[in-house]
């Protein structure tokens, strides 16, 4: 089945030209099937851009899923138009009533400021908690990772001497994890940020449980069961670009930056990147879908309401 978006949204368009099967209103409404709630929490500055990564991967799944675009409704977006975000989003407080059988908080701009410094952190925190009573499996990537193992777990975030850039090489630390189905032992992964949790505070909470890992830059994906929630630090998402669209911002900007690490061919800037990470991108956000679908109500209202 395919993702189930407003005909008009930007990436429509992409996805339909990529492939990916997207489905209008008016079909979606003649199969007798109750497709998947997913939300997406999107705080990326390029709305645009995340929109396409994220529902790329939700969308190539045989599930039929409905993915609703929602957004701090105290925060004002500066690379994204008021009229995109009026048309396509909702904010949070529209849509805390409903239930989600999938949830994605994305990563945030923000790393290098303590979380209670964050102009959002209390309706982040709302948000957070919530999860816990209207969400039946969350996916929080990058800066929104972070912030969640910290609001529920105290599991804090260290700055690093440079920014961690480049596609690094990682482990599957449990090949029989339902998320990590059909993974290879070894592959590659996008990491772009300027902060890290460590594995020795992950351990000390027995909640969590460490998936993948990179010799050089550390923890990449946690599980916590008991929660149902997924931590990437990550971003298998990206597309085979978005280090290299980083890369050039900075340095027009005249901004420090080292060349990404293991992207670009021979090291030359002027050489289009080879992705080597999305059959790998798929398959988590498959897996992550497909588990939803077998341990979700059907009855969207019954979330949050058994142990």
């Amino acid at each position: 089945m395919p993702i189930k978006i407003p005909d008009t949204l930007p990436a429509f368009e992409t996805l339909a030209h990529e492939g990916v099967r997207v489905m209008t209103e008016t079909v979606a409404i003649r199969q007798d099937i109750r497709p998947l709630q997913i939300g997406l929490l999107n705080l990326m500055p390029n709305k645009i851009k995340t929109e396409v990564q994220m529902a790329r991967l939700v969308g190539a799944s045989p599930l039929q899923v409905e993915l609703s675009l929602i957004r701090i409704g105290g925060h004002k977006a500066k690379n994204t138009s008021e009229d995109h975000l009026l048309a396509f989003y909702e904010t949070w407080e529209e849509v805390r009533h409903r239930k989600f059988d999938g949830f994605i908080i994305t990563g945030a701009p923000i790393e290098t400021l303590p979380y209670e410094e964050v102009t959002y952190w209390k309706e982040m925190q709302q948000i957070l908690d919530w999860t816990t009573t209207n969400v039946h499996s969350t996916m929080n990537v990058c800066w929104g990772a972070m912030a969640a193992v910290y609001h529920f777990h105290g599991v804090p975030k260290y700055q690093l001497k440079e920014k961690a850039f480049g596609v690094y090489r990682h482990q599957n630390l449990k090949p029989s994890s339902i998320y990590l189905n059909g993974f290879s032992d070894d592959f590659a992964v996008p990491v772009s940020r300027w902060t890290e949790v460590r594995r020795t505070d992950i351990e000390k909470v027995p909640a969590l449980q460490i998936l993948m890992e990179s010799s050089e830059m550390g923890i990449c994906l946690v599980q916590e069961t008991a929660g149902n929630r997924l931590y990437m630090f990550n971003h298998v998402e990206y597309d085979s670009t978005s280090l290299a669209d980083e890369y050039f911002r900075d340095v027009n900007a005249g901004v420090p930056i080292k060349m990404p690490h293991n992207y670009f061919p021979h090291n030359d800037p002027a050489l289009q990147p080879q992705n080597r990470w999305r059959s790998h991108a798929h398959l988590l956000f498959g897996n992550w879908i497909n588990e939803i679908y077998q341990t979700t109500p059907y009855d969207l209202e019954e979330i949050g309401t058994k142990a």
